[in-house]
C-alpha cells in the first residue's frame, strides 16, 4: 500500500550485546546539534520570521494571533517582572492554568530568564474537592509566587496560601507586560546552564502519588532535535498543529508546543475535548485551519474517527494536501479505530497516512522511541531516536502473548531527567547503577533473529501480578485486547486476580454505546442501562468469546463488572488525561473485587459461559 509522501528520519540500529544477556540499541545515525535552552529558537524566529504566528486562539468567529516578534516582547517584559520578585530555584513560579496565551508567555519568561516553572494540572484546583495533590504538589515546590488564570483558582490558592507566596492572575498581566526589561534579562537569558531544571512537570499519577520530574534545559532542547531527526518533515515548511493536550503533560507541553518553536511553527489552540458531548469545538477548528501533522492520544482518535465517519465534508478537509502524518502517544491506539481512520482516508483521498507512534515517558522530554514506519501490529513502537540509547534487560519471563523472550526497558541520553525534584529516594530507585533510566515498561522483539526490525510494547512491569498458580498475568497487553474485543461498549479495563485463581475485571464503559443497545433508557441513569438485559447479553456474549479465544488462565476473563460510578479523580483513579490508575482503582472498589469472587456471584457480576 502506497502511503502519503513524507520525509523521515533513518532509525537503523547499531546493536551490542552485553554479558549479562542486555541488548544495547541505538541509532547508527548520531544526534546532532541543538540550541542550549528552547527559547534560543524563541529568539531565533523572532528574528527570522517576526510576523509568523506562534499561538492562535479562538476569539468568537475568528483567531486572534501572537507573532513570534510580539511574544518574545511579552516574554522580556515579563522575565524582568519575574526577576525583581527575587524567583529562584527554590521560590520557583507555579502556573495554575489551562492552554492560553498568559500561560505560555509566563512560561516562556520564566525559562528566558532562567527561573524554575511548574505548570499544574488545572483539574488539582478545579475538579478536585479536598485539593489534596495540589496540596502535595505546593509542598514538594514551595512556590514563590503562583500565577493562577482567573477567580475559579481561589479556593485552591486559599487553600495552599504561605507566608512569602505572592499570588497573581490575569488581571496583572498588563502590569506585567509594561514592565520596562532591562539588561539583566538577557544577561539572565546568556548565563543559562543546559543542565539546570527549566521546568517541573508533575506526573499523573497513573501508578501512584504525582512525582516532581525535572525538565532540564538540555532535555527540552535535545528531544526536539530528535523529534525533527526522526520526522525531518517537520522542517521542511512550518509546521502547523490544532492542539488541546494540555501543558502541564508532556506530550502537550513538551513536545507539540516544542515542535512549534523548535521549526518555527504555529500552534491553534483547541478548546475540544476527546470526549462525548465536548468534540464539536475540535470539529469546528480543523475544519478552519488544515493542520500539517495531527497529535492526539488515542481517546481523541475514538471521538474523531466518529466525526470523519458522519461527515464526507469534513473528511475532505482534514485529509487535506498539506496533512502529513497522524500521530498517538500516551496509550496504545485500538485496531478497530486505526483501521476505521485508514478507511476513510483512502475513501477520502485516495490513499492512507502514515500513523506514526512510540514510547516515551515525562521523564524523557518525552520522545524516545519512535515508529516511523506502517505497520499492522499495534503494538509495535519503533527504535530508539537519535540520541537515545535503549538497554534492553532480559526479565526472565515469556512475552504476554508468546513465548518469545520479554525485556525490561532502560534508556539513556540528553533527553532523560537527571530525577525527581526533591525525592533522592525515588531518583536512587529509577536508574541502574551505570545511570540508565528505568522506564518501567517491558517490550519484546518483532523479530528475535533480527533486533532491528524494532520492538513490540508488552505493558507496564509495575501493574503484572501473579495468579495463585504462579503464572504471570501481563496487565498491559491483556487491556489492549480487552478493549479491541469489547469496543465500542467498554473503553478500558482494570484487571483483577492477584493470588487468586482466575483473572477478573472492572470494565469501564462507553456509556453513549451501550445506551445505543437500549434506545428506550436514553435518558436513564447509567446504572439501568448496564442493568438492561440486552447490554448484559451483549458483554456476556463477549466475554465468553473473550474467554474462549484465550489460550490459559492469564489470558481469559472469568469474571466482569461494569462499572457504574464514574472513576474518581479526587482518589487518583483516573487522571486528568484519562489514564487509569489500577491499584487505586483496585483499593478504592476493593469491595467490588470481592463480589467478582464471590462463590455466589451478584446479578451484578458477568460470568463466563466457557468452563477454565
Amino acid at each position: 500500500m502506497s502511503y502519503r509522501s513524507v520525509r523521515l528520519g533513518d532509525l537503523r540500529p547499531i546493536i551490542e550485546h552485553a554479558k549479562d544477556g542486555s541488548l544495547l540499541v541505538r541509532t547508527a545515525q548520531p544526534l546532532g546539534s541543538y540550541p542550549r535552552s528552547l527559547t534560543d529558537r524563541l529568539v531565533h524566529w523572532a528574528a527570522v520570521a517576526p510576523d509568523r504566528t506562534l499561538l492562535a486562539w479562538r476569539d468568537g468567529d475568528r483567531f486572534t494571533h501572537l507573532t513570534y516578534a510580539d511574544a518574545l516582547t511579552r516574554v522580556r517584559s515579563v522575565a524582568q517582572a519575574l526577576l525583581e520578585r527575587g524567583l529562584s530555584t527554590e521560590r520557583p513560579l507555579a502556573i495554575l492554568s489551562g492552554n492560553d496565551v498568559n500561560h505560555l508567555v509566563v512560561a516562556l519568561a520564566a525559562q528566558y530568564a532562567g527561573i524554575l516553572y511548574a505548570p499544574v494540572s488545572p483539574a488539582y484546583s478545579l475538579v478536585s474537592k479536598d485539593f489534596g495533590t495540589l496540596g502535595h504538589v505546593a509542598r514538594v515546590l514551595t512556590p514563590g509566587l503562583v500565577y493562577a488564570a482567573d477567580a475559579t483558582y481561589s479556593r485552591a490558592l486559599a487553600s495552599i496560601a504561605a507566608g512569602g507566596m505572592e499570588a497573581i492572575d490575569a488581571g496583572h498581566m498588563p502590569a506585567l507586560l509594561a514592565t520596562r526589561p532591562t539588561a539583566d534579562v538577557d544577561r539572565a537569558h546568556d548565563a543559562i546552564d543546559p543542565d539546570a531544571p527549566a521546568k517541573i512537570l508533575f506526573t499523573s499519577g497513573s501508578m501512584g502519588v504525582p512525582k516532581g520530574v525535572i525538565n532540564t534545559h538540555r532535555m527540552l532542547a535535545s528531544n526536539q532535535q530528535m523529534i525533527l531527526e526522526t520526522l525531518p518533515f517537520l522542517g521542511d515548511e512550518p509546521p502547523v498543529l490544532v492542539d488541546w493536550l494540555p501543558w502541564h503533560h508532556t506530550f502537550g507541553g513538551n513536545h507539540n508546543i516544542g515542535i512549534a518553536i523548535y521549526n518555527g511553527g504555529s500552534l491553534y489552540l483547541d478548546e475540544g475535548r476527546p470526549m462525548p458531548g465536548a468534540f464539536a469545538e475540535s470539529v469546528r477548528n480543523l475544519r478552519d485551519v488544515g493542520p500539517t501533522a495531527y497529535f492526539n492520544v488515542p481517546r481523541g482518535y475514538d471521538e474523531l474517527v466518529r466525526a470523519l465517519a458522519a461527515d464526507r465534508t469534513l473528511a475532505a478537509q482534514f485529509f487535506g494536501p498539506r496533512l502529513r502524518i497522524l500521530f498517538y502517544a500516551a496509550a496504545s491506539l485500538s485496531q478497530h479505530v486505526a483501521d476505521e481512520l485508514e478507511r476513510i482516508a483512502i475513501d477520502t483521498c485516495g490513499e492512507p497516512l502514515l500513523l506514526v507512534t512510540g514510547l516515551g515517558s515525562t521523564e524523557t522530554a518525552p520522545m524516545a522511541i519512535c515508529r516511523p514506519w506502517a505497520s499492522d501490529l499495534a503494538s509495535d513502537i519503533g527504535l530508539p531516536v537519535p540520541g537515545v540509547e535503549v538497554k534492553l534487560v532480559p526479565t526472565g519471563a515469556a512475552g504476554a502473548t508468546t513465548n518469545r523472550s520479554r525485556y525490561e526497558v532502560r534508556v539513556k541520553g540528553p533527553n532523560v531527567t537527571p530525577g525527581y525534584w526533591r525525592a533522592p529516594e525515588r531518583t536512587a530507585e529509577a536508574f541502574d547503577a551505570e545511570g540508565y533510566y528505568r522506564m518501567g515498561d517491558a517490550i519484546r522483539l518483532v523479530d528475535p533473529e533480527d533486533p532491528a526490525k524494532g520492538f513490540l510494547f508488552d505493558g507496564r512491569l509495575g501493574e503484572d501480578f501473579k495468579l495463585s498458580t504462579g503464572t504471570w498475568v501481563h496487565v498491559g497487553v491483556l487491556r489492549e485486547k480487552i478493549i479491541a474485543h469489547f469496543a465500542p461498549y467498554v473503553r478500558d479495563a482494570v484487571i483483577t486476580g492477584d493470588g487468586r485463581d482466575t483473572v477478573g475485571m472492572l470494565a469501564v464503559p462507553e456509556p453513549d454505546a451501550c445506551r445505543r443497545l437500549c434506545p428506550d433508557l436514553a435518558d436513564a441513569p447509567f446504572a439501568e442501562v448496564a442493568a438492561h438485559p440486552i447490554v448484559r447479553a451483549e458483554l456476556a456474549a463477549r466475554l465468553s468469546a473473550f474467554a474462549a479465544a484465550g489460550t490459559g488462565s492469564a489470558t481469559r476473563i472469568a469474571r466482569a463488572i461494569v462499572l457504574v460510578d464514574p472513576l474518581s479523580l479526587d482518589h487518583q483513579e483516573v487522571t486528568d488525561k484519562g489514564s487509569i490508575n489500577q491499584r487505586a482503582v483496585l483499593a478504592r472498589r476493593a469491595h467490588l473485587v470481592e463480589d467478582l469472587y464471590a462463590d455466589q456471584p451478584g446479578v451484578h457480576v458477568l460470568v463466563t459461559g466457557v468452563p477454565a
